[in-house]
């Protein structure tokens, strides 16, 4: 029997790491049992997750597990009993999650120990490369990449078999393949994950990118704030090339590759291709006219192809599997499976792959459970920061990029994050360019200073000091920044202002008009009154005010006192008799 713990980031800060060492300090007095560790399978909300196989059968999982379970699911395993652990067990409404994906890019995430090599070989794994190595042409790799339609999973969705042919036509002997894994969305953890927890997969999708454009070198740019994922990955090279599938002639062939990592300072803007290339060189990460495109002039001005994590996790299961089918699946301009991140206010946060052509509502109330305690779904961020939300009627939208750069967001890198009732759409239309304003790099005047104008225009609407005309000018703003920025930070920057004043602009207008936040978010915008009837002069209120703006003597009603007030909303939540409410 083997206990497996799950120890990607979310598992560890969960408590993976105790849960493995209670285990670990027990499992000596039980025989035939033995201890491993994998990475994320996804169900970041049940973590930490312990997995027993039976062979190579899943025996059971026990989710929410802590320290103190170590030894009795070491008992019930040795023993095959389960009847003590019951309550540990994961729910069938549980496996459900796992049950209604598609899962390629992630097809062995929380499955396989991403610190050993030979848990990826026996998985299948390096065996697109040979085959690759063995007997097909650079042409015969891009016809097969051409037929599956694989786009770009960063966000823009482009062809992938068109960049990898640019930069293979391009002339030049010295030719640079670069995976992104600067993954600066809020809310976005899909290429951590597959890093964290299938690294040999993106190594080899990365060797068959580099044989195909005749690339000597490869460098993977991931944020410096992914210490784990950068410490598996590099682990992963290393035995790679231990076993000579990096390096010079690889696997006895002419094919040499050499793979280094790059930490990046993590800034937003890097996640542009050639600002990307202005860091990796050692500037400070600004976009670069176009063209010259990077696969005629990239890093060091030689040709180059960047494609991000999710990209590359692809394409060893589509030399594996054929171009056709990997085609088989999503909708006719959107070919595969596509992961998310689904976050926010959702009964199952976790990642999410699915094939393309699933509906929205597919992924928030099927397989993500709904709403956190059943509250109404108002809207969902597509695209992070350069993506919008879309609205509760737009729920059936089919996910694919057409569909969704329809409803005025995008597909984006796969960040989903899930808003109720109690959201802010003005808030949440300032949060993001608050980020995106900060995550400037200045370069460009209409993103510089166009977006510092927007965000006080906001800032003056949540303040309670909007003004008539604002959306207006909002709008005008968002128009001209999308036309003159000089990379896709900018031009997209506006997205989550125009969608949230397409779809909630009765939000907007009672802001300005009506000094009101419907969803009682906005501070400066909300009065917190007691109802006398209700109080029953606990004074658990008063109490626990940090702005001692409550009073009122024991058993009778109190009241608070508005000027003093800071509207933080603990006094709401303090009050077991429902006398608080905020208007």
């Amino acid at each position: 029997m083997r206990i497996i713990v799950g120890q990607g980031s979310c598992g560890i800060a969960a408590g993976a790491q105790k849960v493995y060492d209670a285990i670990e300090a027990k499992i000596n007095s039980f025989e035939n049992v033995n201890l491993g560790i994998t990475g994320c399978i996804g169900m970041c909300y049940l973590e930490p997750i312990v997995d027993v196989y039976d062979g190579d059968e899943l025996f059971a999982r026990f989710v929410k597990v802590k320290a103190e379970d170590g030894e009795r699911i070491l008992k019930a395993v040795s023993a095959k009993n389960l009847d003590d652990v019951s309550d540990l067990l994961i729910t069938d409404d549980d496996k459900a999650f796992l049950s209604q994906q598609t899962r390629i890019a992630l097809r062995n995430c929380g499955i396989i120990d991403p610190t050993s090599i030979d848990a990826y070989i026996n998985a299948g794994g390096y065996e697109a490369i040979k085959k690759v190595l063995s007997g097909m042409t650079q042409d015969d790799v891009i016809e097969v990449i051409k037929v599956s339609g694989l786009a770009g999973r960063g966000g823009a969705g482009f062809p992938t078999w068109f960049k990898w042919n640019a930069a293979k036509e391009s002339k030049g002997e010295e030719k640079y393949l670069i995976c992104n894994a600067d993954e600066g969305d809020p809310g976005a953890f899909m290429d951590r994950a597959v890093i964290e927890s299938d690294p040999h997969t993106l190594i080899e999708g990365m060797l068959i990118g580099a044989y195909t454009i005749g690339a000597k070198e490869a460098v993977v740019y991931v944020r410096a704030e992914y210490p784990l994922a950068i410490k598996r990955l590099q682990k992963a090279i290393e035995d790679a090339k231990a076993q000579n599938l990096l390096g010079k002639n690889i696997l006895g062939t002419d094919f040499s590759c050499e793979m280094r990592i790059k930490a990046g300072a993590g800034a937003f803007v890097c996640g542009e291709e050639t600002a990307l290339i202005e860091s990796l060189e050692g500037e400070r990460g600004m976009p670069r006219l176009k063209p010259p495109f990077p696969a005629q002039s990239g890093y060091w001005q030689k040709p180059s192809n960047i494609n991000n994590v999710e990209t590359f996790a692809n394409v060893a299961w589509i030399i594996n599997n054929g171009g056709e089918a990997f085609a088989a699946m999503g909708t006719e301009n959107s070919k595969g499976t596509k992961v998310f991140a689904l976050t926010g206010k959702i009964k199952k946060g976790g990642l999410v792959e699915i094939p393309m052509g699933k509906t929205l509502r597919d992924v928030i109330y099927g397989i993500g459970g709904g709403i956190k305690n059943d509250a109404e779904f108002k809207a969902v961020q597509m695209g992070g920061p350069s993506g919008g939300c879309i609205p509760k009627d737009l729920l059936d939208t089919v996910i694919d990029y057409k569909a969704l750069g329809a409803t005025g967001a995008i597909m984006g890198s796969g960040g989903m994050v899930v808003m109720d009732s109690s959201t802010c759409m003005v808030a949440m239309a300032k949060f993001f360019l608050d980020f995106t304003a900060k995550e400037s790099c200045g370069k460009c005047v209409p993103c510089r200073i166009g977006t510092k104008r927007m965000l006080e225009i906001l800032t003056r609407i949540c303040d309670g000091k909007g003004k008539e005309g604002d959306i207006e000018l909002l709008e005008e703003l968002c128009l001209a920044i999308k036309d003159g920025a000089l990379c896709g930070l900018g031009q997209t920057a506006p997205n989550p202002v125009l969608t949230t004043i397409r779809y909630f602009r009765n939000e907007y207008e009672a802001h300005i008009n009506d000094k009101k936040c419907p969803a009682k978010e906005c501070a400066n915008l909300i009065t917190y009154e007691i109802e006398a009837q209700k109080c029953k002069g606990c004074t658990l209120c008063a109490k626990k005010c940090p702005a001692n703006a409550i009073s009122g003597e024991l058993k009778s009603a109190h009241v608070i006192n508005q000027d003093m007030c800071i509207k933080c909303g603990q006094c709401v939540t303090l009050c077991k008799f429902g006398a608080i409410s905020a208007n």
